[in-house]
C-alpha cells in the first residue's frame, strides 16, 4: 500500500488541513515545482509535533515548508509528506525586552510587531521573505544582522526524542546554518531577546533598508533571494557579474541584470532551467576564478 493511502488511513487530527496533489508552485517563492502526494498544515505546535511523530514511526518521507523562500522543487512533483507550518503563528510579547513566536511567523510581521512594540533588533529581517522556523533553521541574515543576535531560546520537536526546548548557545548557529541543518529536528516556536528602542528610528532604519533592497534585488520576479553562499573573501555576485554571466539565462530562469547573485525566473521557468543555469554559474566562476560557489537554495528532488 502507498505511504499516502497508509497517511488517509492513520491520520485524523481535528482542524487540520490536508490537500492531495497540491502543485509545490504555489507553496515556493520561485513559482517552481510539481504536485507533493499531500500538504498539511497542522492548526498547533502540539498537533505538528504529532504528526511529526507518526510519521517517524511509519517511515513517511517529509519536506517540512515554511514560507518556502529558499526551496526549489522538482517539475515532476514530490512523492511525500509536506508539512506546513504556516499555521503556526502565535504572536506575544512576553516581556519587557522579550517576545515569542511560531515558527510560522513571517519575518516581516515579526519584525513589524517588534516595531510596533518599541523593540529593535530584528529591522534587518523586515525584508526576509520567509518564516522564523525557516530564519532560525538557516540563521538568516541581511544588512550586517543574524537571526542568532536575536534568539534567545528555541522549543523544536527532535527525531526519537519528542519536543525539547533549546538555549540560543545550543543552537549551534553559524553562518547560514544551525543544529537543524540537515532535517536534524523541526523549530516550533521561539523566544527572542530584543531591546527597548524609539519606535521611529526603528521604523526608519526599516524603511531604509527597504529602500536599499528595492533598488539592488530583484525583487519584482520570483527568485528563492541569493543564489549562492558568500565565498570566503569574496562576494558571489561580483564574481558572477565579473565573469560576464549577468542576464545569462536557461530557458525562462535568467542570471538577474539588476543583481548577479540572483538566479530569477522570468516567466514558465522550470527547476530543470534553474539547476542547469545554477552549474553554468558554479562552472564557469571556477574555471574563472578558482572559486567554488555553494548554493544556498535547498533543492528537493
Amino acid at each position: 500500500m502507498p505511504w499516502f493511502d497508509r497517511f488517509d488511513e492513520i491520520t485524523g487530527f481535528p482542524d487540520m488541513e490536508i490537500l492531495r496533489e497540491e502543485p509545490m508552485e504555489k507553496h515556493t517563492t520561485f513559482r517552481i515545482g510539481g504536485p507533493v502526494r499531500r500538504l498539511v498544515r497542522p492548526a498547533s505546535a502540539g498537533q505538528c509535533a504529532a504528526l511529526l511523530a507518526v510519521a517517524e514511526k511509519e517511515g513517511w518521507p517529509v519536506l517540512v515548508l515554511g514560507n518556502g523562500s529558499n526551496l526549489l522543487a522538482a517539475d515532476e512533483g514530490l512523492d511525500l509528506l509536506a508539512v506546513s507550518t504556516g499555521r503556526l503563528e502565535g504572536l506575544e510579547r512576553t516581556g519587557e525586552k522579550t517576545v515569542r513566536a511560531g515558527a510560522g511567523v513571517s519575518l516581516a510581521r515579526l519584525a513589524s510587531f517588534a516595531q510596533r512594540e518599541g523593540l529593535s533588533g530584528l529591522e534587518f529581517a523586515h525584508g526576509i521573505p520567509g518564516s522564523l522556523g525557516g530564519g532560525v533553521y538557516m540563521n538568516a541574515g541581511a544588512y550586517g544582522g543574524e537571526m542568532r543576535q536575536a534568539l534567545s531560546a528555541v522549543t523544536a520537536w527532535f527525531p526519537g526524542e519528542g519536543i525539547r526546548r533549546l538555549a540560543v548557545e545550543e543552537l549551534e548557529l553559524g553562518y547560514r546554518r544551525s543544529i537543524f541543518s540537515g532535517g536534524r529536528g523541526v523549530v516550533l516556536e521561539a523566544e527572542l531577546l530584543l531591546e527597548p528602542g524609539d519606535r521611529k528610528a526603528i521604523r526608519s532604519r526599516m524603511e531604509e533598508l527597504g529602500c536599499r533592497r528595492r533598488e539592488k534585488q530583484p525583487l519584482e520576479y520570483p527568485s528563492a533571494g541569493s543564489t549562492f553562499k558568500r565565498p570566503e573573501g569574496h562576494f558571489a555576485g561580483t564574481l558572477i557579474e565579473q565573469c560576464g554571466l549577468k542576464g545569462r539565462r536557461v530557458g525562462g530562469a535568467q542570471v538577474s541584470e539588476k543583481h548577479a547573485g540572483f538566479v530569477i525566473n522570468t516567466g514558465g521557468a522550470t527547476c530543470a532551467d534553474v539547476l542547469a543555469l545554477i552549474r553554468c554559474i558554479q562552472e564557469t566562476v571556477y574555471d574563472q576564478t578558482g572559486v567554488r560557489l555553494e548554493p544556498e537554495v535547498k533543492t528537493v528532488p
